[in-house]
Parts: C-alpha cells; sequence; structure tokens
C-alpha cells in the first residue's frame, strides 16, 4: 500500500508545483521587485512591424489600416507584409505611412511562417522590430509603449499583452488561464526573463535578430530563449496590448495548444542548451513553465492509479465503492440538466481538450512530428 500512496503523492505533486505552487512563488517574487524606470525619450528610431501571415489580402489590408491608426508617427513607421506563399494578390501601397515604407515580400520555395519571418525581417531597415499576427488589434499606444520599455538596455526583446475581448470568450477557461498566464510572465520578467513571448505582439532590435530554422513552429518560444541564452533579458510590457475579439471554442483551442505544445518539444529538442542548468539562467523557470505542464495529464493518470491501488490493497468494497463512484460522477456530467448541466459539461470538454492536447503534441515530440500546422 505504501508504494501505491507513494505512486499517489508523485502524481499529484506534479500538476500542483506547475499549475499553482510554481506560478505563486514566482508572482510573489517578481510583483515584490520594483520596476526599472526608463527615462522617455524622443521617439527617434524607425520601427518595422513585421507580419507573417497567409490570410486573405482583406484580412491583411484590415490589420495594417489599424497599424498606420495607432500613435506611433507615420513617419517614423515601416510595414512589412511576409506572405508564406504567393505574394501575387497583396497590394496595399495606399496604405503606406511613409513613401516607400511599406513592402510585401514572400518565403519563396521555403513554405512556413519562420521563412516567412526571415524573409520580412531581411526587409527591415528599422532599429526595432515588432511582430504582429493578422487577426489581432494593436492598442493605440501598443508600439509606444513596447519602444519604450527597449529603452532598458537589459531587455533584447519585450513581449506584449493579449487581451481576450469577446462575450463567448469571457466566460471560456481559456480567459482565465491568459490571466494568470499574464501575472506569471509579467513576474518572471521582473525577477529575470519571461519564458516566452506573446506571438501577436513582440518586440526586439533588430541587431540581436538571426535568422529562424525552417520549420521552426515556436518564433515566439524560439527567440526569447535563443537571448536569454545570450545574455539578454527578455521584459513584459502589460500596456502594450494586442486584442484578439474572436470566439474561441474548446475545439479551436485544442488545435492551437497541439501547436504550441508540440513547439515546446521541439524546441527542446533542436536547442537542447535550454536543458542545462548551468548554460540557461531561467532552467528552472523554463523547466517548470513549460515542461512541467506538460507532464499534467500524466501524473493525474498516475495520481489516480496510485490512489485506486491503495484503495484495493486496503479493501476490495472500498476500492469498489471508490472506483464506482468516479464512474458516476463522470456520467452524471453527461446527463444533468438545466443551465448547470451544460457549465459542467462545458468545463469538462475543455478540460478533456487541453489534456488532449498535451497527450497528442507529446506523441508528436516523440515521433519527431514537427509539421503540426495542418492537423
Amino acid at each position: 500500500m505504501t508504494g501505491w500512496l507513494v505512486l499517489a503523492a508523485v502524481g499529484a505533486a506534479i500538476p500542483v508545483v506547475a499549475w499553482i505552487g510554481y506560478p505563486w512563488l514566482m508572482i510573489g517574487l517578481g510583483e515584490r521587485r520594483p520596476v526599472a524606470v526608463v527615462p522617455p525619450g524622443a521617439p527617434t528610431s524607425i520601427v518595422s512591424v513585421v507580419i507573417a501571415t497567409r490570410e486573405p489580402p482583406a484580412a491583411v489590408r484590415a490589420r495594417l489600416e489599424d497599424l498606420v491608426s495607432g500613435s506611433w508617427p507615420a513617419d517614423r513607421l515601416e510595414l512589412i507584409v511576409a506572405v508564406d506563399g504567393d505574394p501575387a494578390p497583396y497590394h496595399f501601397e495606399d496604405l503606406s505611412p511613409a513613401p516607400g515604407r511599406l513592402a510585401v515580400v514572400s518565403n519563396g520555395d521555403e513554405p512556413g511562417k519562420a521563412t516567412a519571418l526571415n524573409a520580412g525581417v531581411a526587409a527591415a531597415t528599422g532599429d526595432l522590430v515588432v511582430f504582429a499576427d493578422t487577426a489581432q488589434r494593436f492598442a493605440p499606444d501598443a508600439i509606444p509603449w513596447l519602444v519604450e520599455a527597449l529603452g532598458d538596455p537589459r531587455f533584447g526583446a519585450i513581449s506584449g499583452a493579449l487581451e481576450l475581448g469577446n462575450k463567448a470568450g469571457s466566460v471560456s477557461p481559456i480567459v482565465w488561464y491568459w490571466r494568470l498566464e499574464k501575472r506569471l510572465r509579467a513576474a518572471e520578467a521582473r525577477v529575470h526573463s519571461t519564458i516566452g513571448v506573446t506571438g501577436a505582439v513582440y518586440a526586439m532590435r533588430r541587431t540581436l535578430w538571426a535568422p529562424l530554422p525552417p520549420g521552426l513552429i515556436l518564433d515566439d518560444l524560439w527567440i526569447p530563449m535563443r537571448l536569454v541564452l545570450a545574455g539578454h533579458r527578455v521584459g513584459f510590457e502589460p500596456r502594450a496590448v494586442a486584442s484578439d475579439i474572436r470566439t474561441t471554442t474548446a475545439a479551436q483551442e485544442y488545435q492551437r495548444k497541439v501547436r504550441t505544445l508540440t513547439g515546446n518539444l521541439q524546441l527542446v529538442a533542436w536547442m537542447p542548451a535550454a536543458l542545462r542548468p548551468l548554460r540557461n539562467p531561467v532552467w528552472l523557470q523554463f523547466v517548470c513553465h513549460k515542461l512541467l505542464r506538460l507532464a499534467t495529464p500524466f501524473a493525474i493518470l498516475t495520481c489516480l492509479v496510485g490512489v485506486t491501488g491503495a484503495t484495493f490493497a486496503k479493501s476490495v468494497v472500498l476500492g469498489s465503492v471508490w472506483l464506482g463512484t468516479g464512474i458516476v460522477a463522470v456520467l452524471m456530467v453527461g446527463v444533468l440538466p438545466g443551465a448547470a448541466g451544460r457549465r459542467a459539461r462545458s468545463a469538462l470538454g475543455w478540460v478533456v481538450a487541453m489534456q488532449g492536447a498535451i497527450v497528442m503534441a507529446s506523441w508528436n515530440g516523440a515521433c519527431r512530428r514537427w509539421n503540426v500546422w495542418n492537423q
């Protein structure tokens, strides 16, 4: 019985550390550290905004209109559309913030977001590069906040914050997840560096750019980890906001999480230095924030097996009651009527989707299957 209890304790400890212990310890440490005050300077730098996309031209045009309408001075703004595919249909000359400050480039014969970003940054002339996605919209002052944060020379890159603003998303578990995630990333940046940046809104110094390997899944994890390993810090600016008003369902979030979590494992395979404590100054944060979360479904299963085994070892009757109660509880969620039943089934659906995404991503990583964009 002791062996079963040890198994249960180990299984329970992993998700507790990953989702409760580490986040709140880091938040406690980070929020006790003062925020460095960066003297404001005149916006003299050229800022290049790179959008890597394969969305329809109309969607890209709407994104560019949003960027042009922001508060960053137009004569110091450069817009680059890096098309993952044929650039011929993309014509936006009328949106150029200044003469010659809008370009459409393509990744040519090497498809993928990474090679599109490589083409985009290669065309950039600004001192600072801001990365944006097509679907989101920047707050008017998002770029100025990113630029001001990069006034601190300790930081090589700065992440902004993603807001999920739709009504459907406001009751979604993913919103609660993002609230915790933003607070955690801000705390990590105060201690040293945030583990990953928000792909929809982040900025870096162009001189620190290095071409991304073709087939890379997560530029927003690869770039900050490479900078940290090179001795730079990666900050977080919560006032640099990108808003996403799309409705997010459990099925859509499952697909997204499969990609991003597979990308975590790809980074481990392609950047093994991230796993070396003496090489990675944020090794503990990386392990707790990224890798322990990947162990969650397997740890929960281990815990349940341990508890069930210990219960049966004590008494077959007690074990049968325990097992039967669990089965009945799950079945009741499926038949519970009214609003309470719908909420319970929705919550269960999100749990299954998120844990299922981890299992699928783990399988992708074990098989070295990195081409996950069309899954």
